[in-house]
């Protein structure tokens, strides 16, 4: 799989997440949930990415080359 392909997916995967909690914080509201979990929805996302996702990426930003050819 090329690189790009992988920053697509991820992309792809983050967006993802981002409409899933959007949408459980739209049931929140409308379920009528209290104030503290609405706040704690908010104040504590789960993270798109994991630590191995950040070792992969400081990997490839170490084997790229200093300047970006235009694609």
């Amino acid at each position: 799989m090329d690189i790009r392909d992988k920053l697509i997916l991820a992309l792809a995967a983050q967006l993802r997440a981002e409409r899933e909690t959007r949408q459980a914080f739209a049931g929140a509201v409308r379920g009528g949930l209290g104030r503290e979990v609405m706040v704690a929805m908010l104040e504590d996302p789960v993270p798109a990415i994991t630590q191995i996702d950040l070792l992969a990426a400081d990997a490839v930003a170490d084997s790229s080359p200093s300047h970006f050819r235009a694609a």
